[in-house]
């Protein structure tokens, strides 16, 4: 009998953010050497023991990008079962505060416009939020 179909998955709580400016969000592609190296995503991370979602998702945005954000909306949450487990990813819209977003982890950025950001090859995890973004009204009330 087959006892890997019997072995629990990883699950790993992330949380990715959707950061606009002008009316365009914040793309991330991901460095050489990492799991999904090339995909696009929204930059976020792991979400910590002792931590919320939002609380997570500030924390990670200045550690990646070292710029602060307001964490506004959530958009959805997706899972997707990869090789290496099943991620479950929270995204949410964020505002710039202050600094600029700045190449620590990813190998290029990109401002694109929300209707633009299907035609990147995004990470399966993201392919949900950026669908459900594309078609949003990004303009700060």
């Amino acid at each position: 009998m087959n006892d890997v179909a019997h072995t629990p998955r990883k699950v790993i709580n992330v949380v990715g953010a959707a950061i606009v400016r002008n009316g365009k969000v914040l793309c991330a592609r991901r460095g050489e050497g990492r799991s999904l190296a090339g995909y696009w995503e929204f930059p976020g991370g792991k979400i910590e023991a002792h931590e919320t979602a939002r609380e997570a998702l500030h924390r990670e945005i200045e550690e990646e990008l070292l710029c602060e954000v307001e964490v506004a909306d959530e958009v959805c949450t997706s899972s997707y079962d990869y090789d290496f487990g099943t991620v479950i990813l929270t995204t949410f819209v964020c505002h710039l505060i202050s600094g600029t977003p700045r190449l620590t982890e990813h190998r290029e950025i990109r401002w694109a416009l929300p209707a633009d950001m299907p035609g990147l090859d995004w990470a399966p995890a993201d392919r949900d939020a950026v669908r459900r973004i594309a078609t949003m009204d990004l303009a700060r009330k």
